[in-house]
């Protein structure tokens, strides 16, 4: 797991990565895992917050080969954007502020982010959504 996803996991919940990704897709309705070359390299769903008015949090725990292979994380990224769109009409979630390629690719995806929260011992959260249009 790339650093700044383990530091997030632990910043946001205090758990290891592996109790991190096994309490991600035991609390997510569709979970999918991406291999390349025959290793997973990276880990994503989305749970629903709010069936009722259909919102999810989305999530994602990856290792440093996307960046080796970023045209082709970012092409699926689009892929699984219009899946949860078609399937939730907002997303929401929480990201590291200290997280810096993440919040770029949230923003880069469409999500807005909101103000930095801060969550005690120095460090800071910001929620991110995406809304249907």
């Amino acid at each position: 797991m790339r650093k700044a996803d383990r530091d997030e996991v632990m910043a946001g919940s205090g758990q290891l990565p592996l109790q991190a990704l096994l309490f991600s897709m035991e609390q997510s309705d569709e979970a999918w895992t991406a291999f390349i070359d025959g290793r997973v390299e990276v880990m994503f769903g989305v749970g629903t917050i709010n069936m009722l008015y259909g919102i999810g949090a989305p999530w994602l725990l990856g290792s440093d080969a996307i960046k080796t292979h970023y045209r082709a994380f970012l092409r699926q990224s689009l892929l699984w954007k219009s899946h949860l769109n078609s399937q939730y009409s907002e997303l929401h979630n929480m990201v590291d502020d200290r997280n810096k390629v993440s919040k770029r690719w949230l923003q880069w995806l469409g999500f807005e982010l909101g103000p930095a929260i801060d969550i005690g011992n120095g460090l800071h959260f910001r929620e991110f959504w995406m809304r249907k249009m």
